[in-house]
């Protein structure tokens, strides 16, 4: 990316000092918006800290002979981007209110309970997720479905959801990088030049000793809980006790589940495929919990209007279950399309904001000065590791962190004799790994709207995406498995 591409005939290029003033105004504001709205905060709070920096940015612009016109339509191609993850959001927000309904969800955490015992709880999370991710290769997927299931066996267990959703995350992040079904790891070869099953077998040099430390730490987590509630099994049993009054319980719930993992295996797309998992699910529910969706109906209610107002409600406001226990209700009512909308406006703001600064040539004013100091190879990958990390927290959006730092420093890479490898193996150690740590990036909302928890709850437990990053940075400055041009080791 130039500054020619990113100015208009009538625009001039920003100063640092320009580039610098909307990200300052930002962190101020999103300070704030931690400080006064806490766990709050995402619900519109740092919606409009994004909307009033991106106003001083605009400010900044017109300043510099932009037009309005011109910005407002980089915003408008910013919001498109994210149009294939609204749509994703929506059904997984229909997908986890049919499930519940359906009891595919409430089955999962029933058999879970049975089967994990809660010293090994955090690590067993890690690895699942980690497998299936792997194999369908979607984070989104594995923690809207699996993951969800992990976040209810956590509240029979009484262990930390926090914790839980830091596994869940760490293993899905995982299993996602080094998958060759994930989008994100086809692409990051694409922008750097490299071969994709290459890039997978470099990656594992920095991603087996991260998540090795990663489920050590679980481990160690699990061990202190275990020894400090033995013998606690009441709320398990109370849990249990009112999932089987509640629901029909059956092998037969978990088959929506192996249905959407098969499609995703298939390689369909995630929309299609999810959407798919939503409409089985309701099937299921019409199929399986009759008794459940005749006390959800108003009362007076024909069987049929009944069967069609509930699943229908399911849909696009999810399900409200009326178990007796408030722990347990909070647990099971949740989902549909009108829960991720919050998540959506959050994305759409984040975008919005980052496609500005693009389109005024503040980010390539970042690049300009990043490349003058990075004079040894560490410092470049470091670099780099860095302007990945920053481009999430400013464009809000995982594939942006990878497509735009590969452009920007592709270039470099290749004339200081670096492999391509070097490229994309850094571009996902801190482009695809850090996303869903960010609240206003696409990832974190999406983790947000799916588990119920704000990053804010989980981010300090989500130890392989902070670890995996440092090793890349030890590995940069010690020079170690760094490949260089016509080098095989």
């Amino acid at each position: 990316m130039t500054n020619q591409q990113t100015q208009s005939s009538n625009g001039k290029e920003p100063s640092m000092l320009d580039s610098f003033i909307p990200l300052i105004a930002l962190v101020i504001m999103l300070t704030a918006s931690v400080s006064f709205f806490a766990d709050n905060s995402s619900f519109g709070p740092n919606q409009i800290a994004l909307l009033l920096a991106m106003g001083i940015a605009i400010i900044i612009g017109i300043k510099n002979g932009y037009k309005w016109h011109e910005i407002e339509k980089a915003i408008v191609n910013g919001i498109s981007i994210s149009l294939g993850a609204i749509l994703i959001l929506l059904t997984v927000g229909a997908l986890i209110g049919t499930w519940l309904l359906s009891g595919t969800v409430p089955t999962m955490i029933y058999y879970g309970l049975q089967i994990i015992d809660p010293s090994w709880f955090y690590a067993a999370c890690c690895i699942v997720c980690g497998i299936v991710a792997m194999s369908i290769g979607s984070s989104w997927t594995t923690a809207a479905t699996v993951g969800v299931a992990f976040i209810g066996i956590a509240n029979g267990f009484e262990m930390s959801t926090a914790v839980t959703a830091g596994a869940v995350i760490s293993g899905a992040y995982f299993g996602d990088k080094l998958s060759p079904l994930s989008e994100t790891t086809n692409l990051a070869p694409a922008v750097a030049g490299s071969e994709l099953f290459e890039h997978i077998r470099y990656m594992l040099l920095t991603t087996i000793p991260s998540i090795s430390i990663a489920l050590i730490l679980f481990l160690i987590i699990g061990f202190d809980h275990s020894s400090a509630n033995v013998g606690n099994t009441a709320s398990i049993e109370t849990l249990t006790a009112t999932l089987e009054s509640t629901y029909n319980i059956s092998v037969l719930n978990l088959i929506p589940l192996a249905i959407l993992l098969v499609l995703a295996y298939k390689k369909m797309p995630a929309f299609p495929a999810v959407a798919i998992g939503a409409v089985i699910g309701a099937i299921w529910s019409g199929l399986f919990q009759q008794e459940l969706i005749l006390t959800m109906a108003k009362e007076g209610s024909s069987a049929v209007t009944a069967y069609i107002t509930v699943i229908w409600t399911a849909f696009f406001d999810g399900v409200v279950v009326n178990t007796g226990n408030k722990e347990i209700d909070e647990l099971l009512s949740r989902g549909g399309m009108s829960s991720m909308l919050n998540t959506i406006w959050l994305v759409m703001c984040a975008l919005s904001f980052g496609a500005v600064l693009e389109r005024l040539g503040m980010l390539a004013k970042f690049v300009e000065s990043i490349l003058k100091t990075a004079k040894s190879i560490g410092s470049l990958i470091t670099s780099t590791i860095f302007t990945c990390i920053g481009t999430n927290l400013i464009t809000a959006d995982q594939y942006m962190a990878i497509v735009m730092p590969g452009r920007m420093f592709k270039e470099e890479f290749h004339k200081r004799g670096l492999h391509p490898t070097v490229l994309s193996r850094t571009l996902e150690d801190s482009g695809t790994i850090t996303s869903p740590l960010i609240p206003w990036n696409t990832c974190g909302a999406f983790m947000f709207g799916a588990l119920a928890l704000t990053s804010y709850d989980y981010i300090f437990y989500c130890f392989f995406n902070f670890i995996n990053p440092v090793v890349a940075v030890i590995y940069a400055y010690t020079g170690f498995k760094i490949k260089r041009l016509q080098s095989e080791s």
